[in-house]
């Protein structure tokens, strides 16, 4: 197996590897920010094991993120700024209930289409959370859900946002283990659009049991005459995620240049509209400024840590120590997952990639798993540690948003994880799920 050819003997990690593990554990109990943490721990130890010199280290920060793919991440983010405040992801939610009005739990449902939607394009599912959160929560109490479950159910459906292609999670995992962008995003269609599936199911189920909202049957000569009324007035906004997906998908257009078409024909289309003025240019991109300036400086201090690890053979080591305990691939890959949801739970998606990815690829190296198949089934886990209660992340951003009590909403998240959960899983140990849309090379 490939982990005998690493490494024969069990690793001996010293103080170069333990005390700057303790000191980021301790920055971040402390509330230190994630990134200063993680650059603090990569100096710690890139010092103290001697892997790379102090007057290398501000060059490697810079080369870490010199990357063409990195700049399709502050270009997801401004288009999904800029579709807010145009008003063009309110077409999503009118087409999204116009979709699901004919069933007992419609405008459950339509919340979570159109958080499918707009994770489309933002490709952040913190951004996802809040921007959908303040469309519908209200909304949704109104039509007879719990406050608390109907955070739990943005917090659910905004997950997609890393999961459902174009990411920034799959960009920067892309960048990491060096796979096309372009090729995860084919691969992750399939995997995400089931993710949404079972948070609808979820929903579905949970709405039948509670009959928290109620909804007639109509006909369906008036459901397609609502549907049809939804998109004829709202079709333009489509635009958007259609020039996306094409592009991306057939090749025409890099990630970082669908990104910048984006952007550009979303703000043509505001000014059409008459929705966006230049007045609302220097607060939207301070705004989005600021999210992709926790993004990058997280880039930088992780990989430098990254090379470190490496270095030190914690990878190797890692592999060793998994495989000694048990050869089986999956029990391998239920500890995978655990590790993942975990990680997921505490910690922002870029920081978890960049450090666990090349921890964790090797042994997936060991037990043969498709490196397609890793990259999907690492992503999807770390999405469901955000909604993972008590501690996931999404849960913290509509608790912020709504004030509601994070316990509450974390109960009601409950449902959600199990469905989730069992999507992961089928995506573990079926590889199809993740390779069908791929050429065969790739799988």
């Amino acid at each position: 197996m490939l982990w005998n050819q690493l490494n024969q003997q069990p690793l001996e990690l010293g103080s170069d590897f333990y005390v700057p593990v303790l000191l980021f554990v301790l920055l971040c109990a402390l509330a230190v920010p994630i990134w200063a943490s993680i650059g603090v721990a990569a100096i710690a130890m890139l010092l103290m094991s001697g892997a790379l010199p102090l007057s290398l280290v501000g060059e490697s920060l810079f080369d870490g993120i010199d990357a063409f793919a990195l700049t399709a991440i502050p270009l997801f983010i401004l288009t999904g700024d800029v579709l807010v405040r145009t008003g063009l992801s309110r077409k999503f939610l009118d087409v999204a209930e116009a979709l699901t009005c004919w069933t007992k739990g419609g405008f459950g449902s339509a919340t979570v289409l159109v958080c499918g939607m707009f994770s489309a394009i933002s490709g952040s599912d913190a951004a996802g959370a809040a921007a959908v959160g303040r469309m519908t929560i209200d909304r949704l109490v109104e039509s007879g859900y719990p406050r608390p479950y109907a955070c739990a159910l943005v917090a659910a459906g905004a997950c997609t946002g890393i999961l459902i292609p174009p990411s920034i999670a799959y960009i920067i995992i892309g960048l990491v283990l060096g796979i096309s962008a372009s090729t995860l995003f084919l691969a992750a269609v399939i995997p995400g659009i089931a993710i949404l599936i079972s948070i609808l199911i979820t929903n579905i189920v949970v709405n039948r049991i509670y009959a928290y909202e109620g909804g007639g049957m109509i006909s369906f000569s008036e459901w397609l005459g609502n549907l049809g009324r939804s998109i004829a007035s709202g079709w333009y906004a489509f635009i958007v995620p259609g020039i996306i997906f094409y592009g991306i998908f057939s090749g025409r257009l890099t990630p970082t240049e669908a990104g910048a078409t984006a952007v550009v024909v979303t703000i043509i289309l505001g000014f059409v509209l008459g929705t966006l003025k230049l007045s609302d240019f220097p607060e939207m991109l301070v705004s989005s400024a600021k999210v992709n300036g926790v993004i990058l400086p997280i880039i930088a201090f992780s990989l430098p840590l990254a090379q470190a690890l490496a270095i030190l053979g914690v990878p190797q080591g890692f592999v060793y120590a998994v495989t000694s305990l048990t050869e089986e691939p999956w029990i391998l890959i239920l500890l995978m997952i655990v590790i993942l949801i975990a990680a997921g739970c505490v910690m922002e998606t870029t920081p978890n990639i960049v450090i666990l990815a090349p921890i964790l690829k090797p042994l997936a190296d060991s037990i043969d798993m498709n490196e397609i198949q890793f990259c999907v089934m690492m992503i999807t886990s770390l999405g469901v540690g955000f909604i993972t209660p008590p501690l996931g992340l999404n849960l913290f951003v509509v608790s912020g948003l709504t004030g509601e009590s994070i316990l509450k909403i974390a109960m009601r998240a409950i449902p959600f994880v199990f469905f989730m959960l069992i999507v992961v899983l089928f995506i573990a140990y079926v590889p199809e799920i993740s390779t069908t849309l791929l050429p065969p090379t790739y799988r």
